[in-house]
């Protein structure tokens, strides 16, 4: 897996207390390189009067915590900024909740099969992304996967598989293509009875996105936005050419890191097992559920995709632990921009399976040091 890692001081713009965030998926060190890196170019930064400082502040949403860094002219202007950030992350929520039962998604599942549902641009625009992944990956990242991922949650409080009855059942309200998409009205159709879409794979990814552009909007261009494993990434500090992203080996429960990217302009996400996992039967299942069987996956993998945005790199990482090494990378070398690390794990060997473009990506010289998050 990765860690993420953030200033320990970091204000919680929210009320109440965070809850325990989960095991990070990538690792944001403190130290930023001057080499230049990134998939994707972009403008540098807004210029600004007043010299900038570093701002970090950190929010609980979606199940985990939003981690934000950037540069501003002051203090209100950057808690201004982070507010702003937050808020729309908080919408989002409100919108693809899966737990929410007044949530929007929760509400377009519980219409008629067959019904055309008009839906925000926000809904809209996250399952027209996920579609479009699910299209690249063949369907083995999939929204519509709901009904298993209930079924699994269930197996994994049990420690029982679920039975093949009750997963022929859930297969009758799951596959993308049951998702109908009215581009020019706006609306949805769910085309089978009992269909339950679940953006876990996107959600964080795209709300990741979203603030980020809230951050940009503001003149704060030099920003990066995280999201448990889903980081958006802007201009890189002032004076440097990229912020340093680490990987953690697979399995490591701890914040070692086993290589460490340069990154600007770009999304980065990491999927894998390392805490979210069951034993049954003397089988280790993942959390990841694949879409053609309605249960966890049981080889060893994690994934990393960087990419032009946490959109696009949130749903890839969970396609491609889906779909393997061979045919997960052979997905990454068809797309531009874009490039992967997968680490397997078998009989206690580690491995790793780099796509072309991922050996290409640059790297510091030296990582000297890292700051932590609470």
């Amino acid at each position: 897996m990765l860690n993420i890692e953030s200033s320990a001081d970091w204000p919680c713009l929210s009320a109440g207390l965070a809850p325990r965030p989960r095991r990070w998926t990538a690792v944001l060190l403190a130290a930023f390189s001057l080499l230049g890196a990134s998939l994707s170019t972009g403008r540098c930064g807004t210029t600004f009067s007043a010299p900038l400082e570093r701002y970090g502040f950190r929010h609980p949403a979606m199940g985990t915590l939003f981690l934000t860094t950037f540069y501003a002219p002051s203090e209100a202007v950057a808690e201004a900024a982070a507010r702003a950030a937050f808020k729309r992350i908080d919408t989002l929520e409100d919108i693809m909740s899966d737990y929410e039962a007044d949530s929007e998604l929760m509400r377009l599942c519980g219409q008629p099969a067959g019904k055309p549902v008009s839906v925000s641009a926000d809904l809209f625009d996250v399952l027209e992304q996920a579609q479009r992944a699910s299209k690249l990956s063949d369907g083995a990242f999939d929204v519509t996967v709901g009904p298993f991922v209930r079924l699994w949650r269930f197996s994994r409080k049990r420690g029982v598989l679920p039975r093949p009855a009750e997963i022929a059942a859930a297969r009758q309200a799951v596959g993308w293509r049951k998702v109908r998409l009215d581009a020019r009205h706006r609306t949805v159709t769910l085309l089978a009875p009992k269909m339950r879409l679940d953006l876990g794979g996107i959600a964080k990814g795209y709300a990741a996105d979203q603030a980020l552009k809230v951050l940009k909007a503001r003149g704060l261009d030099r920003a990066l936005v995280a999201a448990s494993g889903d980081i958006a990434i802007g201009d890189p500090p002032p004076g440097k050419r990229g912020w340093e992203i680490g990987v953690s080996p697979i399995g490591s429960l701890t914040n070692g890191v086993a290589l460490t990217l340069l990154l600007h302009n770009a999304g980065i996400s990491t999927s894998g097992d390392t805490e979210q996992y069951v034993e049954i039967n003397g089988v280790r299942y993942s959390h990841i559920v694949n879409p053609a069987t309605g249960l966890g996956l049981t080889e060893r993998i994690q994934v990393t995709i960087v990419g032009p945005n946490a959109t696009t790199t949130d749903s890839l990482a969970t396609g491609v632990s889906v779909l393997g090494k061979k045919r997960g990378l052979a997905l990454i070398d068809s797309l531009p921009n874009t490039a992967a690390l997968i680490l397997t794990k078998e009989n206690g060997k580690s491995q790793a399976f780099p796509s072309r473009r991922f050996e290409d990506l640059p790297r510091p010289s030296k990582v000297r040091g890292s700051e932590r998050t609470r």
